[in-house]
C-alpha cells in the first residue's frame, strides 16, 4: 500500500506526544537520583535504585511492540491505545512521586513511571514506521529526536527555575521537586492528546486483519512472536547491539553522576558534606542538562540531510565521538559556565542516538514486526542500562574511587569505544542520497 506524502506539520503534530514522554524521561535523568541523594542514598547504592528503568523496558516494551502489531481497532486504532494508556500511567507516577516518603517509596514509583514511559514509547517509533514512507522516515524520526530534546529541555529548566520561585520543603523534599513533576503530569498527557486527536492511523487492508486474527495465539503469543523475531533478526541489529552496549552503560553512568561531579568540581561539596553547597549543583546541572536538551533539538533536523550525504553509521560514529571528548573534559571543569561548552558535544550525540540508529535498521525489518523490532530495540537499550546497574556500583566503590567525577570519565571511553563499533556495522539498506 502506498503511504501518502505528508506535509512538515502534519508530521510535526504526529510527533508532539513524544514532547510528554520525553520530559518525563527528563525527570527520570535529572531529578530522580538528586531526589535519592535527598532521602540518603549513598552513591554506590544509585545504581541498584535506578535498575527499575532498564528492567521494565525489557520485560515491558518489546510485549508491547508485539501486541500493538496485531492490535487494530476501528475508532482506537494499533499504537494509539498503548501510547494513551502509558501516558495517562506516567501522570498519575509523576503526580505521585513527590510525596515519596522513603528510598523504597521513591524506588517503587520509578519501576511504575518508567512502565507507563516504556508502554508508550515503542509504539510511537512503529507509528512512524507505520506512517511515513521511506523518503519521509528520517525526518519522522529525527523529529522525535527533536521532541526528546525539547521535553528533556523543559524538564531540566525547571530544575534550575522552580528552586528559584519555590523555596523552602514540603515534608521530606524541596518544594520545587512538586512543581516539576505536576508539570510533567500535564505535559505528558496533553501532547498524547494532541497528536491522537490530529493524527489518524492507516488502517490495515483485509488480509492483513485476516492475518492479525490467525496468529494471534492467547498469553503466550506475545513472548513467541519476540523469540522468533530475535531468532531472525537481521545481522544489522546485531551490529548495532554491541554499539549500544557501550553507549547506554555510559549514559547511565553520567546520569547518575552528573550532578554529585559538578558538585565536586565546582562546589567542592557532596550531599552530606554540604547539602546546600549540593542542591545548588542539583539545580545548576539541571541548567547544563538543559543545554544539551536545547543542542539536541537545534541540530536534530541538521542531521537528517548529513545521513542522506554521508550515511547513518559514519553521522552516528561521528556523534559519539564528539559526545565522548565533552564527557572527557566535562570532571575536570572547575568553572561551572564552561561546563556549558562540554556538553554541547553530548547534546549533539543524543540528537543521534534518539533517531539515527532508527535509519540503519528501519529499512531491514518487514513491516508487519515494526512493533516487535521496536521492542526488541529497546531491549538492546536496557540490558546494558541492567548490566550497568548490576556492576556499577562495585566499579566506583572498588575501581574509581566512589568518585562520581571517574564515572564521567569512564563514561566517555565507553562512548568512544561505541563509535569505533560504529564504524564497522554494515547494512544492505543505508539511508544516503
Amino acid at each position: 500500500m502506498n503511504k501518502i506524502k505528508l506535509s512538515f506539520w502534519q508530521i510535526w503534530n504526529m510527533n508532539v506526544g513524544f514532547f510528554g514522554i520525553q520530559y518525563s524521561f527528563g525527570l527520570q535523568q535529572s531529578a530522580v537520583n538528586p531526589i535519592y541523594d535527598f532521602l540518603g542514598a549513598t552513591p554506590d547504592e544509585i545504581p541498584l535504585l535506578n535498575l527499575a528503568g532498564p528492567v521494565t523496558g525489557l520485560l515491558v516494551q518489546p510485549i508491547i511492540g508485539a501486541l500493538s502489531d496485531k492490535t487494530w481497532h476501528p475508532k482506537f486504532g494499533r499504537r494509539k491505545p498503548y501510547f494513551f494508556i502509558g501516558a495517562l500511567l506516567c501522570s498519575l507516577c509523576l503526580l505521585a512521586f513527590p510525596y515519596s516518603s522513603s528510598l523504597w517509596m521513591a524506588a517503587g514509583l520509578l519501576w511504575i513511571l518508567d512502565a507507563g514511559n516504556n508502554t508508550a514509547m515503542e509504539p510511537y517509533r512503529a507509528f512512524v514506521a507505520d506512517k511515513l514512507n521511506d523518503d519521509q522516515q528520517p525526518l519522522g524520526f529525527q523529529m522525535q529526536s527533536f521532541f526528546t530534546g525539547f521535553g528533556q529541555t523543559l524538564a531540566n529548566l525547571s530544575l534550575f527555575i522552580f528552586p528559584l520561585i519555590f523555596i523552602g520543603k514540603t515534608g521530606s523534599l524541596p518544594t520545587w521537586v512538586y512543581a516539576s513533576f505536576f508539570l510533567g503530569a500535564i505535559c505528558s498527557i496533553g501532547s498524547i492528546w494532541w497528536s491522537m486527536r490530529t493524527t489518524s492511523e492507516i488502517p490495515p487492508s483485509e488480509a492483513e486483519i485476516a492475518q492479525m486474527k490467525t496468529r494471534k495465539g492467547g498469553l503466550w503469543h506475545p513472548l513467541v512472536e519476540i523469540f522468533l523475531a530475535i531468532i531472525e533478526m537481521p545481522k544489522v541489529m546485531w551490529q548495532l547491539a554491541l554499539v549500544y552496549l557501550f553507549q547506554w552503560y555510559a549514559l547511565f553512568c553520567y546520569w547518575q553522576n552528573s550532578s554529585k561531579s559538578i558538585a565536586l568540581s565546582v562546589w567542592s561539596a557532596t550531599p552530606k558534606s554540604n547539602p546546600e553547597a549540593y542542591e545548588k549543583a542539583v539545580s545548576w546541572t539541571g541548567l547544563v542538562n538543559g543545554w544539551y536538551n536545547i543542542v539536541t533539538f537545534l541540530v536534530a533536523f541538521l542531521l537528517v540531510g548529513y545521513a542522506k550525504k554521508y550515511g547513518a553509521k559514519y553521522v552516528h560514529a561521528a556523534c559519539l565521538f564528539i559526545a565522548a571528548i565533552g564527557f572527557l573534559a566535562f570532571p575536570h571543569i572547575e568553572n561551572k559556565n564552561v561546563l556549558f561548552f562540554a556538553i554541547t558535544g553530548f547534546g549533539i550525540g543524543w540528537a543521534s542516538m534518539m533517531g539515527i540508529p532508527y535509519l540503519m535498521i528501519v529499512s531491514n525489518i518487514p513491516k508487519e514486526r515494526y512493533g516487535v523490532y521496536m521492542g526488541i530495540i529497546n531491549m538492546m537499550i536496557v540490558i546494558p542500562m541492567i548490566f550497568q546497574n548490576l556492576t556499577f556500583g562495585y566499579i566506583l566503590k572498588h575501581f574509581l574511587d566512589n568518585d562520581p567525577r571517574n564515572a564521567i570519565t569512564f563514561a566517555g571511553v565507553f562512548l568512544l569505544i561505541g563509535g569505533v563499533f560504529t564504524l564497522f556495522i554494515k547494512s544492505k539498506k543505508q539511508v544516503t542520497v
